[in-house]
């Protein structure tokens, strides 16, 4: 199935416009495992419900938008007047400045990241032409634009033969680091201390950021849990190793190094290997309890008057 376009518009650095498509960065879903919430003494599914405090439960299309500006007073919003705050500007992308690439700081990024690509053989040109400009200048862009309802700032960079937008945090949105410098002392570093993590840190490194190698280590052992409790089968715990308590940071510094130059794994794919084993001989397997309306697989005998 072809992704869909979360946002159709321009791509705007002065007079050039770019009409381009928005698709979100990461897939649907993930691989992630979603648990319903169930009614404990018949297993029903719980429903949330939309209702009016007057009229009880009702139907989307009997629902609008309203901003109260005084205490049980609203004033109502409809999609038609939202529509008409839109100008041609708000359509479009607009790039306000470039910035060196080095000097933007990560703490800014929403978590949100789309890949634009060009709407049709129109703007292919001009999206290659910008393109390659951010790349041979090693510039990243700086912009704004209105999206899902709400004006966001914006980073536009190029990566992977493809220019990437990402939403950011306004400045007020963030934490000052400053709040927090009581909480982390600067302390005295021993230069052998220092000179041991960096061994650690050299010992630990890679020449590349590649992050394909980890995986969801919890939702495999999750998946494994569910498959193992539909079967009927029993989860057999993953031994756990103690950590060696050290109290010493030298020691433990030490013997981090060490541990890393053997090529110890890493604990994570130990604990990936989450084992599930048939219920023990003559244990029946466990039931599903029914959802509420199954009927049970034995009659029920009625109860003498």
């Amino acid at each position: 199935m072809a992704a869909r376009s979360q946002w159709k518009g321009f791509l705007k650095l002065s007079l050039v416009s770019v009409p381009v498509k928005a698709y979100s960065a990461t897939t649907s879903g993930g691989g992630e495992i979603q648990l319903n919430q169930l009614h404990a003494e018949c297993n029903s599914r719980i429903r949330y419900k939309k209702t009016c405090e007057i009229h009880g439960e009702v139907s989307q299309d009997q629902i609008v938008s309203g901003y109260e500006f005084s205490k049980g007073q609203y004033v109502i919003v409809n999609p038609d007047e939202l529509e008409k705050l839109r100008t041609e500007d708000d359509k479009a992308i607009r790039i306000d400045s470039f910035i060196p690439e080095d000097s933007f700081d990560p703490l800014y990024l929403s978590g949100k990241n789309y890949y634009l690509v060009p709407e049709g053989p129109i703007g292919q040109k001009a999206y290659q032409v910008i393109l390659q400009g951010m790349l041979e200048s090693k510039r990243f862009a700086v912009g704004q634009v209105v999206m899902h309802g709400r004006e966001q700032l914006v980073l536009v960079r190029p990566l992977h033969g493809l220019i990437v937008m990402s939403p950011l945090n306004y400045a007020s949105q963030i934490s000052s680091s400053a709040s927090f410098e009581e909480e982390a002392p600067k302390t005295t570093v021993a230069p052998e201390e220092l000179q041991l993590v960096k061994t650690l840190i050299n010992a630990s490194s890679k020449d590349n950021a590649d992050l394909t190698g980890y995986k969801d280590v919890y939702t495999q052992k999750l998946t494994q849990l569910i498959e193992a409790k539909v079967s009927g089968q029993e989860l057999v715990a993953v031994p756990t190793h103690e950590p060696v308590q050290i109290i010493n940071l030298m020691d433990a510094l030490r013997q981090s190094v060490e541990q890393v130059q053997q090529g110890a794994p890493a604990p994570a794919a130990a604990a990936a290997a989450a084992v599930a084993e048939p219920a023990a001989a003559g244990k029946p397997p466990r039931k599903m309890a029914p959802s509420k309306g199954t009927k049970p697989a034995e009659t029920r005998k009625r109860k003498s008057s």
